[in-house]
């Protein structure tokens, strides 16, 4: 192994092997290997951050430090990682050349390049496990499982699973796979294995530091934080499947003003439009959008319009499209990408002209109305069939890029509206990757099942998100597939609405069957073809639902000045908005274990109702003075208490 360096990087090499090591932001080292002659000028997920390092060699090989973090490359190539002198990475190899090895004779190493074309490889890295290690964080999945050591994670998006591959270790060190090809990571007992099935270079980043919260904010220093959450829609936003009409629409509206509720965003969902792609209202069902949007103004009530990435080729833009390279290629065979209600392709974010196209339509056809947020669905992107080595974006296959689509697509949209010099921007999306954050992305955990199943699971799916960068997050609120004639929906509904009471965003949205509402038009395309749900308002579901939501609608308003620092905490340092327990009391080994209760900001303690049928449940509060907020009594952590959770009663516990 030759060793050299510079004012910032500590570069190994061995035979076709070079290994760079150079700092990168706080306490931080970014790591890349390549059998290739040189690297990649591409930082990919990371913003610039270089700054001096110390870097010595002896006969055992180099070491480079960056504050907190400290890196070892041995003679024979190996690379170990040390929070001061605490080892907290190491890399897993079974080598002859490391004689005090066990089993040096299986030859086994800890990064493969296994050559696929040209200059791309299937790359595998492996680090030792460790005894009693606690992983959080990689996104969305959908699964109970907070920790997620001993886990399987695809590298990849679909719908309602997001792949941000960023993690934090109780062990004290954050790491990030700065790749965004598809792949998969296993954190096994044994050693934990990174998998990408093209790239062309080894690329991570790594920090170590004394707290989730320092790791968290020397992470999102590297890769972006959130803008300033606009005050005006931190209540309630009232969404179904789908507003017809632009009378549909006002009549909810007028309701809401009619019962003295404060409506912060109303949102239309699909097939406003004549086709996909159209990006535009079809003028039937939709005559006056200005009209409409002066009048939702005027009550204070902000719109919301779906838009998606998919193009029919009957759409007006499609040609135009086509002719420019505007659309996400396939390798073989039809250009079709997605079969719902439409022969479509799907509009490539990751080409720069496809970005401005898209902005420019939404201007024409919504912005100039008033209309300033955008729900911008579908954007994984979803594929009929989820086979990425079929796609081919403007900046590479899909397999060596794909998971960075939804990041781009929000992008389009963020810098189209700072262009016009607004502020206030949040955009809605069903995907994210490092880094979204930073482009105003309020991410929604996907198409769930109305059941209590999948509520346990938006729990870990909130929570974990947080820790991988993104704090604006929701789900759908009685989640999207769920039928209202169930006879235990209203009881879920209740207990998903306290809990995004006590989430960044507070969104009705949902497809409630039975679908027996006919179609407004025979027609197969246009904006009275698609079906509609059942109503999804607050006062849909009976006076005594009714009664129990606008009780905790009131309690979300009460909190509004508290929400809005919270929000601006996450903008000032990365923080999460809903957070684990370990990362308010990092140093409380209880709080490491616990996954079925978290903390809203710092100040509120939130024990949500999970299944079906609970009327208490075990709360676990820590060091400090606890008053439960619906009678008052205030309890001395730390100690186990049974909290009574009546239908009408969540658990939350003010820290004081």
């Amino acid at each position: 192994m030759f060793f050299s360096k510079s004012t910032d990087a500590l570069i190994a090499k061995q035979q076709n092997e070079t290994i760079r090591i150079e700092t990168w932001g706080n306490n931080a080292l970014r790591i890349r290997v390549t059998q290739n002659s040189e690297f990649t000028n591409d930082n990919k997920a990371l913003c610039p951050a270089v700054s001096p390092a110390e870097i010595s060699e002896d006969n055992n090989g180099a070491v480079i430090k960056n504050g907190k973090i400290r890196c070892i490359v041995s003679k024979t190539g190996w690379i170990e990682f040390y929070n001061r002198d605490s080892l907290i990475l190491k890399e897993y190899y079974r080598d002859f050349r490391d004689a005090n090895e066990h089993s040096p004779s299986m030859n086994f190493h800890a990064r493969e390049f296994k050559p696929v074309s040209g200059s791309d490889y299937n790359i595998i890295t492996r680090f030792e496990a460790q005894k009693g290690e606690k992983i959080f964080g990689m996104g969305q999945y959908q699964q109970p499982n907070l920790d997620l050591k001993g886990c399987v994670l695809e590298l990849a998006q679909r719908n309602s699973q997001i792949s941000i591959p960023f993690y934090i270790s109780n062990k004290g060190y954050g790491f990030l796979w700065n790749n965004a090809g598809i792949g998969e990571v296993m954190f096994g007992l044994n050693y934990t294995q990174w998998n990408s099935k093209l790239s062309e270079e080894l690329d991570y980043w790594i920090t170590a530091d004394d707290t989730p919260k320092n790791i968290l904010e020397n992470y999102t220093e590297v890769t972006g934080r959130a803008p300033e959450f606009p005050e005006n829609v931190l209540g309630l936003w009232q969404c179904k499947l789908r507003y017809r009409t632009q009378d549909e629409v006002l009549e909810v509206a007028r309701e809401y003003k009619r019962r003295g509720i404060p409506l912060d965003v109303i949102v239309i969902d699909f097939f406003h439009w004549i086709r996909q792609g159209d990006w535009s209202f079809d003028p039937k069902y939709w005559p006056a959008p200005q009209k409409m949007l002066d009048e939702l103004k005027e009550m204070g009530v902000r719109c919301m319009v779906s838009i998606w990435p998919t193009v029919d080729r009957k759409s007006v833009n499609f040609r135009e499209m086509l002719d420019k390279g505007l659309f996400i290629r396939t390798e073989r065979g039809s250009i079709q990408c997605f079969d719902y209600q439409g022969d479509t392709v799907i509009y490539d974010a990751l080409n720069p002209e496809a970005r401005e196209f898209i902005w420019n339509k939404a201007k024409e056809n919504y912005y100039k109305y008033g209309i300033d947020m955008f729900w911008l669905d579908e954007a994984e992107p979803e594929y009929c069939a989820y086979d990425y080595e079929h796609y081919r974006h403007y900046t590479g296959p899909a397999l060596k890029v794909g998971n960075s689509y939804p990041k781009a697509h929000a992008q389009a949209f963020y810098e189209g509206m700072k262009s016009q010099g607004q502020t206030d921007i949040v955009n809605l999306l069903r995907c994210a990757w490092v880094g979204s954050q930073k482009y105003a992305t309020l991410v929604w955990s996907g198409d769930i099942k109305s059941n209590f199943t999948a509520l346990r699971d938006q729990l870990s799916a909130g929570l974990n998100i947080g820790i991988a960068g993104i704090p604006w997050w929701v789900s759908d609120t009685g989640g999207f597939y769920g039928n209202v004639n169930d006879e235990h929906f209203n009881e879920l509904l209740i207990r998903r609405f306290q809990f995004s009471t006590f989430c960044p965003v507070l969104r009705m949205h949902g497809d409630r069957g039975p679908h027996d509402i006919p179609n407004l038009s025979d027609l197969d395309y246009g904006g009275g073809f698609s079906e509609t749900g059942r109503p999804n308002e607050l006062w849909s579901y009976g006076e005594e639902v009714f009664e129990i939501l606008k009780k905790y609608l009131n309690i979300r308003f009460g909190m509004k000045d508290y929400i809005k620092s919270v929000m601006n905490e996450a903008s000032r340092n990365g923080s999460p908005v809903i957070r684990t327990m370990f990362y308010e009391f990092p140093n409380n080994e209880i709080c490491w274990n616990i996954d079925d209760q978290y903390m809203f900001g710092e100040k509120y303690l939130v024990a949500p109702v999970l299944y079906q049928g609970v009327a208490e449940r075990g709360v676990y509060l820590p060091d400090g003075n606890w008053k439960n907020i619906h009678n008052g009594q205030i309890y001395t952590g730390p100690q186990k208490i049974i909290a009574k959770a009546p239908i009408d009663i969540i658990p939350v516990f003010e820290r004081c």
